[in-house]
């Protein structure tokens, strides 16, 4: 989509950090944007920041609930008309070792980075499908989508998940003038690290110990994080360049040269071997990928 004056963006968790800054971007070029927010005073403060008399509307939402996400495109629709940028951004973070968690911890990190992203695809796709008019969907991931580490394993479960989603919808969508996006920031200026603010009191249980010194460090650092706004800006790019991957961070390419390295060199070597029969399987299965990625194929 390269010309988005007019059009209408849905952002989740839009009333702070990453997906304040998309509102900003995509008023400042011309959309029109609906912020969803489970947090109704900060969608108030953003409303405010954003300015009235902005092409905004807010609604408060939580991602993890399938009909209330319904409810809030149709609010969305009515406010604006058809939408056509969707960001599934919201998302929380627990930092404990996996070895600590609970179920609650579980099913609160999936039912709002993963089960918000499926919603919000589930609820959107079909409708930017009908109005035959394309559209783009950004759905949040991390450099977690690629990178694992000890203390956050859940979040690092659900963005993985959300990478697979994501490169799947993008190779679905390309034949219908649908762009799809992973974005993976690293650590930008954001107060994530506050997640346990907003845990529902039914998923708080028997909750996994987080470590108060590693949330008061992890304050610290997000000050040094990447602007928001910085973040929005590769976001525009990448739905105008219609990019799979949106990277804002470059300190990461050495650290992924190594990871996928690693894994190339743990395939076996040759297919001398193999059976005919499988190697043509893939082939096909190869061939219907590169008709994804260009359906002039």
């Amino acid at each position: 989509m390269k010309d988005l004056a007019g059009r209408v963006a849905f952002i989740t968790g839009g009333a702070s950090g990453i997906g304040l800054g998309m509102a900003r971007a995509f008023l400042r070029a011309g959309m029109r944007v609906v912020i969803a927010d489970i947090r109704g005073a900060q969608l108030a403060a953003a409303l405010a920041a954003l300015g009235r008399d902005a092409a905004v509307r807010a609604v408060q939402l939580d991602v993890s609930d399938r009909a209330a996400m319904a409810r809030a495109a149709d609010e969305a629709e009515r406010a604006f008309g058809r939408v056509h940028v969707v960001c599934n951004n919201a998302g929380v973070n627990f930092f404990a070792p996996m070895d600590e968690c609970t179920y609650q911890d579980w099913d609160w990190l999936l039912g709002v980075n993963l089960g918000g992203v499926i919603n919000g695809v589930q609820t959107f796709v079909p409708r930017i499908r009908s109005h035959g008019e394309g559209g783009h969907i950004v759905n949040t991931g991390s450099m977690a989508s690629f990178i694992a580490g000890p203390s956050a394993g859940i979040y690092t479960t659900t963005k993985f998940a959300v990478r697979g989603l994501t490169e799947s919808l993008r190779w679905s969508l390309a034949p219908l003038g649908i762009g799809v996006s992973l974005l993976c920031p690293g650590l930008v200026n954001t107060g994530i690290h506050r997640s346990s603010e907003i845990r529902p009191p039914e998923l708080a249980g028997e909750t996994g110990h987080q470590d108060p010194a590693i949330l008061a460090r992890l304050g610290e650092l997000q000050q040094y994080g990447m602007d928001p706004l910085d973040v929005a800006d590769r976001v525009l790019r990448g739905i105008r360049n219609n990019e799979l991957y949106i990277f804002p961070h470059g300190e990461f390419r050495e650290e992924l040269r190594e990871i996928f390295n690693e894994v190339l060199a743990a395939l076996p070597t040759g297919t001398e071997d193999a059976d005919p029969r499988r190697l043509a399987f893939e082939e096909q299965r190869r061939e219907r990928l590169r008709k994804g990625r260009d359906p002039r194929r």
